[in-house]
């Protein structure tokens, strides 16, 4: 194996969002974490310390949430 194969293989998962304010419950049910929620600060991105996945606010938002979207609930490749 490689060197940049394993650096990706063991590189966090990256979610791009569209708000400051983001939950986080891992891949949810009993394979997950407990959910915490996560602030931006000045940078665009943060970082869960349960599960390492990197939140990145998508290119041209302004982070602003939406309340009928439920404020910082994301929609991931897990679908919630």
């Amino acid at each position: 194996m490689s060197e940049t194969t394993l650096a990706t293989a063991g590189s966090p998962e990256i979610v791009y969002v569209t708000s400051h304010r983001i939950a986080c419950d891992g891949v949810g049910g009993a394979l997950g974490h407990p959910r915490v929620w996560l602030e931006m600060g000045a940078e665009p991105f943060v970082e869960c310390g349960y599960c390492d996945r990197r939140f990145v606010l998508a290119h041209g938002s302004e982070g602003h949430e939406d309340e009928r979207l439920a404020p910082g609930v994301y929609e991931g490749s897990s679908g919630h």
